[in-house]
């Protein structure tokens, strides 16, 4: 009974900031051009989802090494839907890179069509990454971060496995610094049958970022071997402090 409730709070605080924020688009577009009354809105919806119990939430840790007002090319691990949520929980305005098939859920799309976030059609990697490249560079220029999961799509085993290049060849192109961040606890937020976890704590670890300088200076393979590797060592001090 407790997990219906929870869905139908959620629903409902969705719907009414999801109507807010086509409101908000169209009277805020002329003056806010990163979006960031959309984005405001969006957190709204993801503290609402994360804040119904006392003993489910995010925790952020590296937040020393954030810089509010530097736009990032994000590189982060990818494992569930609830990936997206968790980094709403940073103070970045940021825009996702995401597969077309993810706009056509209901509020969910429509809500990344209203971010600006840049959808990508994955049965043409050619095509891809031009958009990930041109689209990117525009919303890293106007001060916009850029989400990737350099996987490319979801890992079926919990660990972080090889990367694609495209994260990697925007930040070059757009002298940004890469922003690595690592979740876990995702894929526990719900039990079988969509039953909520309750108790379920999600980490975000912000790791140190690849400075602007070493991004254009280094190759990238050289750039996302180093991000890959810091990452995995990442994710495995995460769970080792967890089963302490």
């Amino acid at each position: 009974m407790l997990t219906i409730l929870y869905y139908l709070v959620c629903l409902v605080v969705a719907t009414i900031l999801f109507v807010i924020s086509f409101i908000a688009l169209a009277v805020c577009y002329p003056f806010d051009k990163k979006r960031v009354v959309v984005h405001t809105l969006s957190k709204w919806i993801t503290d609402t989802v994360f804040g119904l119990s006392p003993k489910m939430g995010r925790d952020v840790e590296g937040l020393e090494y954030l810089d509010p007002k530097q736009p990032y090319v994000i590189a982060l691990n990818h494992n569930s839907m609830v990936d997206i949520l968790c980094l709403y929980k940073l103070p970045l305005v940021f825009k996702w890179v995401s597969k077309k098939e993810v706009y056509r859920i209901p509020i969910v799309g429509p809500l990344l069509f209203a971010h600006g976030d840049i959808v990508i059609n994955r049965a043409s990697a050619k095509e891809a990454m031009q958009m990930v490249h041109d689209q990117g560079k525009e919303w890293l220029a106007k001060g916009a971060s850029v989400s990737i999961f350099p996987e490319g799509t979801r890992s079926k085993d919990g660990e972080i496995h090889n990367f694609k290049a495209g994260a990697f060849i925007l930040a070059k192109d757009a002298e940004v610094p890469i922003l690595p961040i690592v979740l876990d606890g995702t894929t526990k937020m719900t039990r079988k049958g969509w039953l909520i976890n309750w108790s379920n704590r999600i980490t975000i670890k912000i790791l140190e970022p690849v400075s602007k300088q070493d991004v254009v200076d280094k190759s990238i393979k050289e750039v996302m071997a180093d991000v890959h590797d810091r990452m995995v060592d990442a994710l495995a001090e995460i769970r080792a402090s967890k089963r302490a």
